[in-house]
């Protein structure tokens, strides 16, 4: 009797650490594949960020060991903003680096883009000028795709051509400041805003507090004075070329074929068609300018308390 139950005992006992190694050994094969599907996440996004870090870096050629004419070609796509690829800081850059290309017979501005930043593209526009002025035989040209609205045109008026495609959206010489109101919803909700400021027009933004007309007038005369800039600056471009029609300047936008109907561009045609027909090089290499994810992250951060502020000169 006692000899049975040692025997059931110890047959309970071996029995029980089988049972125990056995979900041991299955509790540190499921951490391994924890940790190997961990390394492998992380592994994945180290590889896609240095991935797209290297992909979004300059993609400029090094021209000078090219033998052979070129055009040179600017992307100004997306939004134009310091926050974005098409900031001026990297538009200027690639501008002076493409000007001062060997071989290089023109440049092209291809521009794809609702608009943005007026201060960004006002920059833009000064350097082309410049630019310009320093070698009248260097041409620059911008050709529209898809769309070349509001501040994405105030760059184009700076070039010596505009080339678009029939169906390409030009124009929208306009400036507007977004904003939205949320007073009644908050007297809905029975939620009170309390804003302390410094100055007494310091709120005259906030979405929470209601509009004053004085405050109202005052915005107006801001965006007035963008948008005479704007005007500005296509006359002085653009000059005899525009027709005389102020609704050119009343924030409308045309298709291309209407728009060169206007004088807002000059020809029907691509970057390839600039490139081979004009520059007779149709040999395009990409100066654009790139920047990488943190970059454009840090920047982000850096503008987004004051970006609601500024004028835009923009459809969106």
């Amino acid at each position: 009797m006692n000899e049975n139950t040692t025997k059931n005992e110890t047959w309970e006992k071996a029995t029980l650490q089988k049972l125990l190694f056995g979900a041991l050994t299955e509790q540190r094969k499921k951490r391994r594949w924890r940790i190997f599907f961990l390394l492998l996440t992380f592994s994945y996004i180290f590889f896609m960020t240095w991935f797209s870090c290297c992909k979004d870096q300059t993609t400029v050629y090094s021209v000078d060991s090219l033998t052979n004419n070129h055009t040179a070609r600017i992307d100004i796509v997306g939004e134009i903003s310091d926050e974005q690829g098409a900031s001026a800081e990297q538009v200027i850059e690639a501008l002076q680096t493409a000007f001062n290309a060997k071989n290089c017979k023109g440049i092209v501005l291809r521009i794809n883009s609702p608009g943005g930043s007026g201060v960004q593209a006002n920059q833009i526009y000064k350097e082309i000028n410049r630019l310009r002025a320093t070698r009248i035989d260097f041409p620059i040209y911008a050709v529209i795709e898809e769309i070349g609205e509001s501040a994405a045109y105030w760059i184009a008026s700076a070039t010596d051509k505009i080339y678009a495609d029939e169906g390409s959206l030009v124009g929208s010489i306009g400036v507007l400041i977004n904003s939205f109101g949320f007073v009644n919803t908050m007297d809905k909700l029975g939620v009170e805003r309390r804003l302390y400021t410094t100055g007494t027009n310091k709120g005259m933004l906030d979405p929470f507090s209601p509009t004053k007309p004085e405050d109202v007038e005052f915005i107006k005369q801001q965006l007035d004075f963008v948008h005479k800039q704007f005007i500005a600056s296509v006359k002085a471009g653009r000059k005899e070329r525009l027709a005389k029609d102020d609704a050119i300047y009343s924030g409308r936008f045309w298709t291309g074929e209407m728009a060169k109907n206007l004088g807002l561009i000059d020809d029907f045609g691509d970057i390839n068609t600039v490139a081979r027909d004009v520059f007779k090089a149709p040999n395009v290499v990409n100066y654009t300018i790139g920047s990488s994810v943190l970059d454009r992250l840090a920047k982000k951060i850096g503008a987004a308390v004051g970006k609601n502020l500024l004028p835009t000169a923009g459809v969106y």
